[in-house]
């Protein structure tokens, strides 16, 4: 199982073995299931970077691949329809490179400061990747924990241990169903 991602999915200012990926696989071990998690996140990485890096994270084989990206696309306010192209390829490439795996994307959401019509673009752009990919759709990652000082870390922007916690249970609700035989 490989988690492609952002500081999001790297886990930026938590115990290695607290990001959401490694806490996924407490859960996958404690179900027995024959799945290992490896945490591909790279902090700050824009889809750009990630499509950039794609060779390398996909030389192993992987059964499931969940794709989270495109966050700091938004932060950075690149064009949403840039970002839905990179993404795009980003899906295209695993989907010719890995066409046994289950996809899953990641619903991210942009910064209101950027305008509404801005945020309502960049939602949009996950449910029509993810039905023209052919790709399950996670909900959005942070969901619970966004804008919530308590579950946060000092920036605001990434989760506390708190946090992450309801980060994993996010994740596993999609994934569960997955990763039965």
């Amino acid at each position: 199982m490989l988690f492609l991602g952002t500081s999001l999915t790297a886990g930026l200012g938590l115990e290695p073995d607290s990001a959401y990926p490694q806490q996924i696989q407490r859960k996958i071990d404690a179900r027995a299931l024959p799945y290992q998690a490896v945490n591909a996140g790279e902090s700050g990485e824009t889809s750009a970077g990630l499509l950039r890096r794609l060779d390398w994270v996909l030389q192993n084989p992987a059964a499931v691949i969940v794709v989270e990206t495109g966050a700091n696309d938004g932060l950075r306010g690149q064009s949403v329809d840039a970002t839905k192209g990179t993404i795009g390829q980003i899906l295209t490439r695993i989907a010719n490179e890995r066409p046994e795996a289950r996809v899953v994307l990641v619903q991210m959401e942009a910064p209101t400061n950027l305008g509404a019509e801005y945020t309502r673009a960049f939602h949009a752009m996950f449910p029509v990747l993810a039905k023209v990919h052919g790709v399950t759709l996670m909900p959005f990652l942070l969901d619970g924990v966004a804008g919530r000082a308590a579950l946060n870390q000092g920036d605001g922007m990434h989760p506390n241990l708190e946090g992450e916690r309801k980060v994993t249970e996010n994740v596993w609700r999609t994934l569960e169903p997955l990763l039965k035989p």
